[in-house]
C-alpha cells in the first residue's frame, strides 16, 4: 500500500492501454447517453462531430477502470474527492486505443484530518494517434502513514 509521504510531486503513471469498440460505444450510449452523434451512425455522420464516437462519460468510466486495474496506490483506494476540471477535447471512435498518463501535481497534509492528505492529480488520455481526448484533474484523499 502507498501512503502519502510514499508519493513524489512529478511522479508520472501510465496505464495499459484500452480498445473502444463500436457496439461498447453503442452499449453504452444507449443506456446513458442517447444522443444521436453516440447512437445513430448516419446522424453521427452529418453531426457536430463528424461521425460515430463515444460519449466522455463512456470515456470517463473506461479511464476510471484502467486507473483501478493500473493500481497507483499499491492496494490503497483511488478516492476521490472532486474534479477540477474534465475536458474532451477530441472524440473518442470506434477502434481508438487510449491510454490514461497520471500526473501528481501536489501533495497537501490535511489540517482537519492529520491522517490524510490530498493530492492532486493531473491525468492526460491519449488515442493511438497521440491525440487528447480527455483531461481531468481529480484530487484525492490519501492516507498518511500510521504512526
Amino acid at each position: 500500500m502507498r501512503y502519502l509521504e510514499d508519493l513524489t510531486v512529478g511522479e508520472r503513471i501510465l496505464t495499459r492501454p484500452a480498445e473502444v469498440t463500436e457496439s461498447e460505444i453503442l452499449a453504452f450510449a444507449r443506456e446513458f447517453d442517447p444522443q444521436p452523434m453516440h447512437v445513430d451512425r448516419e446522424a453521427a455522420n452529418a453531426g457536430p462531430l463528424g461521425g460515430l464516437s463515444a460519449s466522455g462519460w463512456h470515456t470517463a468510466a473506461i479511464v476510471m477502470r484502467l486507473i483501478v486495474d493500473a493500481n497507483p496506490l499499491d492496494g490503497a483506494p483511488w478516492l476521490g474527492l472532486g474534479v477540477d476540471e474534465l475536458r474532451w477535447p477530441n472524440p473518442v471512435r470506434p477502434g481508438d486505443t487510449i491510454t490514461a498518463e497520471i500526473a501528481v501535481l501536489a501533495i497537501t497534509q490535511s489540517r482537519s484530518k492529520p491522517s490524510h492528505g490530498i493530492v492532486r492529480t493531473g491525468i492526460t488520455v491519449r488515442n493511438q494517434k497521440g491525440e487528447v481526448v480527455m483531461t481531468l484533474s481529480p484530487n484525492l484523499w490519501v492516507a498518511r502513514r500510521p504512526l
